[in-house]
């Protein structure tokens, strides 16, 4: 008999847990709320605010990670999606891997942010091990979200702070796929006062979509943005839609944030610009 509890869609999302700055779960719960599905979170870390600030809070919740997942097993949950972003160990990659193995059912959709680096190097955190075992994390992936420098850190393709060609990187999007995924979105691609995303979906022909850029560089789009995207690919909507509808909305809440002069490290006041979501 089918449990109850699976009587509404659920998204569950892995990552860490920040009280403050407007990033990771904090971020994913009321976006894919609103939007009309259970956000299950499972923290990886707990944070007073992220690490962009001088000083913080933190505790590692890699051992206490099987216990709680287990009880999710014995309450007989399942999932429309699963969503993984940050992780930080070859300890965590590994929860997640085998949290896909069970849970994942034939309508379940994982999402995974492959949180890894920016502006062409990769997080300090981040070793070549790390490197390699997210490289076998993403072979669970139907839709994946890198930036340009993960893009190129997944396949092992150097990384370069001149323009790129859209042809070299629909090739990048198409050695990604051969790992695994079926719909890829480079994101982040700079195209001097315009930013790009780059929409790859198996069977379509790649797409470019491109706005202006504004405000400044701000902690926790990236989990904006990777909440839109998991809360519409559960809703069944069309996936170059969805990245537009993402990066739409990333946008106004940083101009939003601008008029408000909120802080960087602050992230974006998606608060204000909810009621937008659908």
């Amino acid at each position: 008999m089918e449990s109850k509890h699976n009587n509404q869609k659920k998204i569950a999302v892995i990552n860490d847990m920040s009280g403050f700055g407007r990033c990771s779960i904090a971020v994913a719960m009321p976006i894919i709320s609103v939007m009309k599905i259970q956000c299950c979170p499972v923290p990886t870390s707990i944070f007073s605010n992220h690490t962009g600030f001088p000083e913080y809070f933190f505790e590692d919740y890699t051992e206490k990670m099987p216990e709680y997942i287990a009880n999710w097993k014995k309450l007989g949950l399942e999932f429309e999606g699963i969503s993984s972003g940050f992780l930080g160990s070859k300890a965590q990659i590994d929860i997640v891997r085998k949290f896909i193995r069970d849970f994942r059912t034939e309508r379940t959709t994982v999402i995974i942010d492959p949180v890894m680096g920016d502006y062409g190097k990769p997080y300090p955190t981040y070793t070549d091990e790390m490197c390699q075992e997210m490289k076998r994390l993403v072979e669970y992936a139907d839709i994946l979200t890198p930036n340009l420098t993960e893009a190129c850190i997944l396949t092992d393709t150097p990384y370069s702070d001149g323009r790129w060609s859209i042809k070299d990187i629909v090739s990048i999007a198409e050695k990604i796929k051969e790992k695994g995924p079926e719909k890829i979105v480079i994101t982040g691609i700079r195209q001097g006062d315009f930013v790009a995303n780059l929409v790859y979906e198996d069977g379509n022909e790649p797409r470019i979509l491109r706005s202006h850029r504004v405000g400044t560089e701000r902690s926790g789009t990236g989990d904006v943005f990777a909440a839109v995207i998991a809360a519409d690919a559960v809703n069944g909507v069309p996936f170059p839609v969805s990245v537009k509808k993402a990066s739409d909305f990333v946008k106004k809440c940083i101009l939003r944030s601008e008029e408000m002069k909120i802080p960087r490290t602050d992230g974006v006041c998606f608060e204000e610009l909810l009621n937008k979501l659908k």
